[in-house]
């Protein structure tokens, strides 16, 4: 009998990605783009067939794709190198050379919408403000474009358009906790929720008719529920809520005339289908665990992109009342029951707030003793029940990850989302040392073998604990995390940074609470093995944030390895930066156990 070697880490390197999808007007054609070949493309299957075949050669992250819905061309939206500058190209459903549709060197073009005959394409830009951005109406046959949105006193963002294409919804984003909805009905700009003055968000909105609008707001309400506003009637209503959910997007089916929503619950989601003739409401079963992309095709099938911790993200059709999957993205060489699911579970805080977490248990026989402990990015985010090859190769090789969702995470209410801000290192900084301290009372940790990674936020926050906690950790990794919040303030993009002053702080009137959070200050007891990544064209954390932790810490005469990966931004877009971020997290650690 034949017998094969057990899986090794390099299996987990070779997994996949989907980015974005899109679905022709006939469903003869999906195309997503993914990183089959190592870098990200487009690549599209002819349904019912499930076979891959290159569409695109540009070796670039698209973030968005539309078809035209005469199926005559497709709309799509790449950056360079992870510079977040994403450029506005078409090309033929057959695939080819991008033709150039909107582009602007060192600007970004989003939200991209077409009309229903493709002769007019709405997005919005930073092209002519850098700062409140502007939204257009580019006409593809003749050239011309008018600006239909002008932003003002916040970043403003294109929601999407009437099917008369007469009114638009956009959106103005304060902070990350407050961004009011807007209805464009002429020259007037009508407000969708009552008031502007209580802090409130808007997510997600779309119309069912030229005037009727449903939409996702947390408006007098801790979790987001669907509302809708009728612009004849001039009348906000309450439709649906689900007890301790939080809605994050609502899509219109015209042919059944329903709303999918999409609920996020702790670390998974839930998916609902709201009839509009009763406003009734129903579950719709899920194939994974995480939502990623909803699209719901001319036809009314629903397709998804989704993820659960152990199946990387893929691509599933609903099509009468079942589930399909089109795509077949694993761990190649493992079986999926073979990963690791996560022990969820909560922990009181240093104040009693109550913290859910994961925990991805090395197995008993694989167990090298170490927890790393895997603070979340954002911090405006949340640690989900997502596939991470970065955490099952680690648990694979007897490291368990430890991911709690501290305060100022989402999908715990708009309370406890707002709990970072002003507070970056303070109420998160010990909601992570609290949960270390339950896993060791609870015989799941070893004091002396704990280690420390994060990435953007979780890059920050793992220097601060670095400098603030120094004893709980053997070794730290740092992804693109700033260091200094006084130049992180002055450093991110341009449309960030009227929301600075509530998300992080001012630098004058907060100078003592900046100070004392940002980890630059605490090079003294920042004194274990670190390792440093960062993304040359990041723009959202920019190198100097950690060329001056590495400088600083390098002065002091400190063991630092320092990583800096020239064609990447806040992330990782190119599969073979990612093997060797990888290879060179593991070898790191493996230094330390």
């Amino acid at each position: 009998m034949i017998s094969f070697n057990q899986p090794d880490v390099e299996n987990f390197f070779q997994t996949f990605g989907i980015q974005s999808f899109a679905v022709s007007p006939d469903e003869s054609q999906l195309v997503f783009s993914t990183n089959l070949n190592g870098k990200y493309n487009l690549w599209a299957m002819d349904l019912p067939n499930t076979f891959p075949y290159p569409l695109s050669f540009h070796n670039q992250s698209c973030s968005e794709l539309k078809y035209d819905k005469n199926g005559n061309f497709i709309i799509s939206i790449m950056d360079k190198d992870g510079d977040e500058n994403g450029q506005i190209y078409a090309l033929p459903p057959q695939g080819g050379d991008l033709k150039p549709i909107r582009l602007k060197e060192d600007s970004r073009h989003m939200v991209a919408q077409l009309s229903d005959d493709g002769n007019r394409l709405y997005y919005t830009s930073n092209k002519d403000d850098q700062t409140y951005l502007k939204s257009y109406c580019y006409d593809v046959t003749t050239g011309e474009e008018e600006v239909i949105i002008h932003g003002e006193g916040a970043a403003t963002y294109l929601v999407t358009k009437s099917p008369n294409e007469k009114n638009f919804i956009y959106l103005k984003h304060f902070a990350n906790t407050y961004t009011l909805a807007y209805a464009k009905v002429g020259n007037n700009d009508v407000l969708l929720t009552p008031e502007t003055d209580k802090h409130h968000t808007v997510s997600s909105a779309v119309f069912v008719s030229d005037n009727e609008i449903y939409f996702v707001t947390n408006y007098e309400s801790d979790y987001s529920y669907l509302a809708k506003f009728d612009l004849e009637k001039s009348e906000f209503k309450k439709v649906i809520e689900v007890e301790n959910e939080d809605f994050i997007d609502v899509q219109y089916d015209k042919i059944t005339k329903s709303l999918y929503l999409a609920s996020q619950q702790g670390v998974s989601d839930n998916l609902y289908q709201v009839h509009l003739e009763d406003e009734s409401i129903e579950n719709v079963e899920l194939p994974a665990s995480v939502i990623e992309g909803v699209t719901i095709a001319e036809s009314g099938n629903l397709y998804i992109l989704a993820s659960s911790a152990t199946r990387p993200a893929n691509l599933f059709q609903r099509k009468e009342g079942l589930w399909n999957a089109l795509t077949n993205y694993g761990v190649p060489g493992v079986k999926e029951e073979d990963l690791v699911e996560p022990e969820v579970f909560s922990y009181p805080s240093f104040d009693g707030l109550a913290i859910e977490a994961q925990l991805f248990k090395a197995k008993e026989e694989n167990s090298n003793g170490h927890v790393i402990l895997w603070p979340h990015g954002g911090p405006q985010y949340a640690e989900r029940a997502t596939f991470r090859s970065l955490f099952q190769f680690l648990v694979h090789r007897g490291y368990s990850i430890f991911a709690p969702n501290f305060r100022g995470s989402t999908g715990y209410g708009l309370a406890f989302t707002k709990m970072v801000e002003g507070d970056w290192g303070h109420g998160p900084r010990l909601d992570n040392i609290e949960g270390l301290e339950y896993l060791i009372q609870q015989g799941y940790a070893d004091r002396e073998k704990i280690l420390l990674m994060g990435g953007s936020y979780g890059g920050y926050m793992a220097l601060l604990l670095h400098g603030r906690h120094p004893e709980y950790f053997k070794a730290v990794v740092d992804i693109f995390g700033p260091c200094n919040l006084f130049s992180f303030i002055e450093s991110v993009p341009e449309h960030w940074k009227p929301v600075m002053k509530q998300w992080v702080g001012d630098p004058v009137e907060d100078k003592g609470k900046l100070t004392e959070d940002s980890p630059i200050e605490y090079l003294d007891t920042m004194t274990k093995p670190m390792l440093v990544i960062q993304g040359a064209k990041d723009p959202r954390v920019v190198q100097a944030e950690s060329d001056q932790i590495v400088q600083a810490l390098k002065d002091k005469g400190r063991e630092v390895d320092y990583l800096v990966l020239e064609d990447e931004g806040h992330g990782f877009s190119k599969k073979e930066n990612e093997i060797n971020v990888y290879r060179k997290v593991l070898a790191f650690f493996d230094q330390y156990i």
